[in-house]
């Protein structure tokens, strides 16, 4: 039966008010401290949606359950923030999908494993990607059942392409990571199974580009693991990762290329004909570019010197427009009836925008892991280019000025009834461990809120600020009683990473009817329960499946 998309009217909010809908990425709420650079910042926009209005500001989870992900343990990211923001409704992520898959043995008997195991007779299964426990990613664990699993149905000679972290988890884990895998290799090859980790570098430095920001990137992890190229070479892994950690101002995620010799100083593991190669990430942004250099026969982003023959396939798809790559081993979650679909199909002209970094969110990911318009006379997406050849700590302000310009035309053009962005900076800037910049960037993002919010003023209209995870609330490892993790040196240690911090979602506006305010009945609200709540600020009631409305409205 075809699905029908008219959603019905909202029994007392009116239609036809400007929304926009503001996304700050990396922007949680945690305890006033000096590594809470949100705090640090002046944000005098935000501080007084906090503080203007207590029933129209809330918190809401952004982690762990709430967007998908297996358990509360697990930190949100931007991808499944997004979908929860964007399709109102929790679907299973990620990691949450491999689990199942590898649990129940599905991936062994689905047709993207049985397409790499015809290259068991007589090739090397390649596996590439992040040796992480940090369930961002990739996780470890999975990797070990991909890499038993495998051999347990006929891969005779195995090859770990590994890319260290220090993103998602502390910096210097890698060195354990790679001690965990060696032993498994170690034991497989006591078995009979010929398997070595034959290449690795940092994530930042190598292969691990997104949003083709950088295509260095991505080659230097082509020469490394498909030629077997590279300008450091060891004889394991190892004793590659500890001796490239000794250099100054050496860290995981910036690791040099490496490859492993044999004694004769020929690489281990190049990728060849009749190979088969896995990309074992479940997360797709930062492999989509390997991706397509595996994969496209018209490749020309630099030259691949060699392009063997080879059966690929993702862990995942990771993009489902390009249908890449075409096989894959666990299937993705299926999106379908996203807010942006039925809003724009019922007449909401939708104006998107972000740079490069978070473009890809506020559409793609936001429209159900779905790539281009749903209605192209009703939609214009907007992408700023990011700066690139530079770690975003040195121009902390990233382009949350254009950003917010470009919306502030977009809402008084009159072309569009709802605006919605992202503004990556506490995000990304967060992620470089650099808590003075964060702090700059967080006013950067506060400065960009109000340039919008001044046009929805103007033009009488509704705003919904939140967020899509937490980071910049939190910069620094923390013990079990919540006090700074020192190292052993007697150092704080830094966070990288997201955080388990709740977000907040603030509404107001001239356009919004003055009895609307956040329910307090909803035992753990979430992100996927805003979709519901953007639906009722444009007149609409929600489909009954999706996550119910964070709002309601008293009689004023």
């Amino acid at each position: 039966m075809a699905t029908s998309f008219t959603l019905p009217d909202h029994p007392t909010l009116p239609k036809g008010k400007t929304v926009a809908v503001i996304v700050l990425d990396g922007w949680g709420e945690a305890s006033a401290d000096q590594y809470n650079c949100i705090h640090r910042a002046e944000t005098p926009v935000m501080d007084s949606l906090k503080n203007g209005a207590p029933e129209r500001w809330t918190l809401v989870k952004a982690h762990g359950t709430a967007v998908g992900l297996p358990s509360d343990d697990d930190m949100g990211n931007s991808e499944v923030g997004h979908n929860a923001l964007g399709a109102g409704r929790i679907f299973a992520q990620g990691a949450k999908l491999v689990d199942a898959a590898l649990a129940s043995g599905k991936i062994w008997e689905d047709e993207g494993f049985n397409y790499i195991k015809e290259s068991f007779a007589e090739g090397t299964l390649h596996l590439i990607g992040l040796l992480s426990d940090g369930g961002v990613h990739s996780r470890l664990d999975q990797v070990q059942l991909l890499v038993k699993g495998a051999s347990e149905r006929g891969a005779k000679r195995i090859r770990l392409h590994i890319l260290t972290d220090g993103r998602d988890v502390l910096d210097g884990s890698s060195v354990g990571f790679v001690e965990t895998i060696e032993n498994d290799l170690a034991q497989l090859r006591e078995q009979g199974v010929d398997a070595r980790v034959a290449s690795g570098g940092g994530r930042m430095y190598v292969t691990m580009d997104r949003y083709e920001n950088d295509w260095d990137v991505v080659k230097r992890g082509w020469d490394a693991q498909v030629l077997g190229e590279a300008p450091y070479k060891f004889k394991t892994a190892l004793e590659a990762v500890k001796t490239l950690r000794a250099e100054p101002k050496a860290n995981d995620q910036y690791l040099p290329p490496f490859v492993i010799v044999d004694e004769s100083g020929k690489s281990v593991g190049p990728i060849v004909d009749g190979d088969a190669v896995v990309t074992f990430n479940f997360r797709a942004d930062r492999m989509v570019m390997l991706a397509k250099a595996l994969e496209f026969a018209d490749f020309d982003k630099f030259d691949r010197v060699r392009v063997p023959k080879i059966k690929y396939a993702g862990m995942l798809q990771y993009d489902g427009e390009l249908k890449l790559p075409s096989k894959f081993l666990v299937s993705p979650p299926l999106i379908a009836r996203t807010s942006g679909e039925y809003l724009v199909k019922n007449g909401v002209r939708t104006f998107a925008c972000s740079e490069t970094v978070k473009f890809g969110h506020v559409t793609f990911f936001w429209n159900g892991n779905r790539s281009g318009y749903f209605d192209e006379t009703k939609e214009e997406y907007v992408e700023i280019p990011s700066d690139s050849g530079i770690t975003f700590n040195e121009q902390p302000k990233m382009k949350a000025l254009e950003i917010a310009e470009k919306t502030r035309d977009a809402i008084l053009s009159g072309k569009f009834d709802q605006v919605r962005i992202n503004l990556p900076n506490g995000d990304m800037v967060g992620h470089t461990g650099d808590i003075e910049a964060t702090v700059v960037a967080c006013k950067a993002a506060d400065e960009a809120v109000k340039i919008v919010l001044d046009a929805v003023e103007q033009v009488g209209g509704i705003y919904l600020v939140t967020a899509d995870h937490g980071n910049a609330e939190d910069m620094v490892k923390r013990n079990k009683s919540g006090q700074p993790a020192l190292d052993k040196s007697g150092s704080i240690q830094i966070l990288t990473s997201h955080t388990l911090q709740p977000v907040p979602v603030a509404i107001g506006g001239p356009g919004l009817h003055p009895g609307v305010k956040f329910r307090s009945d909803i035992n753990t609200p979430g992100l996927a329960n805003v979709a519901a709540t953007v639906m009722n600020l444009h007149g609409f009631l929600a489909p009954d499946d999706y996550e119910t409305t964070l709002i309601e409205v008293a009689n004023k």
